[in-house]
């Protein structure tokens, strides 16, 4: 979806779930950076002002359209089929939204345009209008590319060791325990992840994306943190307004339900791309940035891989070459497929089937025995 929409990975290329499953390479690959580079064709690196505010105005523009149909439309039914529609309207807005959430992504690897100060601006504001602290997002992901696979360092769905793990995780290590996983890492994971930390990289002491003096940020980068709050602040006033002029459930519906659905979209894109029984994690006696980089795994959403604008099925070549638009991402990855061979990975599971398989077989790491001992594996609990 959006202007100059890209076509998804042709079937043909689709790996079988058995074949996905299979470990990645974990040595040293036997290319640089450099050749990876030189397969994909020179304009794929060519930003365009045009094209990327294309996209804005597009995802905007469907957005303002379910607004005033829901806002139009859906009072308008019998109480029965309005309890029906909210849900279905948040689901399809929420999925636009990510979309718009992807775009200042994009603003935030200054993939959007050659100019750093535009970027900052449109990703700000994008950001902002989703309870997102762009400048604390932007640097702790900026940390997350520079150390991906990273035991030690990297940011996000940093997985634990067994020795880490919790004494209660055996007792959700069951249908049931693992409803109750997704769906609180779903719901709650993206606003417990700012606020707290909870599924990064573990500091000295407390850490939080709205902390302009926290661990996780540099003297400076404290003043654009408070920048990031005050952008918080006002869409928080915004929606206090809202609340005050049409009711708490009017703000509820049409915002709140689509928030919900972003945020959970949020963490199941990250940790699906980054969560995967074939995927090595590193430890600093092995880890080094390419290969760390190539642990990570492109898969398929489907339709939404367009309305998304293919963050989650180019995620390896982004990992590789984050300042790249989203919009050469497709014609990248088709072009450095055949120099990473077994490095590449795609699982085209579905991604209901997905994210329990992952819950369940991906619990913690370690390294297997005979193996590099700085080379850690996803294992699971044995029933």
């Amino acid at each position: 979806m959006g202007a100059g929409g890209r076509m998804s990975v042709p079937p043909a290329s689709k790996k079988s779930e058995l074949d996905s499953l299979k470990r990645v390479p974990y040595l040293k690959p036997p290319f640089t950076l450099g050749q990876i580079k030189k397969a994909i064709p020179p304009h794929c690196f060519q930003r365009s002002v045009v094209r990327s505010f294309s996209y804005v105005v597009y995802d905007l523009t469907i957005a303002a359209i379910l607004y005033y149909i829901a806002t139009r439309y859906i009072p308008l039914l019998p109480h029965p089929l309005s309890y029906l529609a909210w849900p279905i309207y948040g689901f399809i807005q929420g999925c636009v939204l990510t979309g718009v959430w992807v775009v200042a992504h994009e603003c935030g690897h200054h993939a959007f345009s050659d100019h750093e100060w535009l970027d900052d601006t449109v990703g700000l504001v994008l950001h902002s209008f989703l309870l997102v602290p762009y400048f604390s997002w932007k640097y702790s992901h900026r940390r997350h590319h520079s150390n991906t696979g990273s035991l030690d360092r990297d940011e996000v769905f940093v997985p634990k060791q067994k020795s880490a793990i919790r004494w209660y995780s055996k007792y959700l290590n069951n249908p049931p325990g693992r409803f109750l996983i997704l769906t609180t890492t779903l719901t709650l994971g993206w606003p417990l992840y700012l606020a707290f930390n909870v599924s990064g990289r573990p500091y000295d002491r407390f850490a939080c994306h709205f902390d302009p003096y926290g661990p996780i940020y540099s003297d400076r980068e404290r003043a654009q943190i408070y920048l990031s709050d005050v952008g918080i602040l006002a869409m928080c006033y915004g929606l206090y307004r809202l609340a005050m002029a049409n009711g708490l459930a009017w703000v509820l519906c049409l915002y709140g339900g689509p928030l919900l659905v972003v945020n959970g979209f949020l963490v199941l894109i990250t940790f699906l791309q980054h969560t995967h029984p074939s995927l090595p994690h590193y430890d600093s006696s092995e880890w080094d940035w390419l290969r760390g980089a190539l642990a990570t795994v492109d898969r398929d959403y489907g339709v939404l891989n367009k309305v998304f604008h293919n963050i989650t099925d180019t995620h390896v070549a982004h990992h590789l070459f984050s300042t790249m638009p989203h919009y050469h991402a497709m014609e990248a990855t088709k072009a450095i497929k055949p120099i990473l061979g077994e490095y590449y990975q795609f699982d085209g599971t579905p991604v209901y089937k997905a994210m329990w398989r992952e819950t369940k077989e991906c619990v913690y790491v370690e390294p297997d025995d005979g193996d590099e001992k700085g080379v850690f594996w996803y294992k699971k609990f044995h029933d």
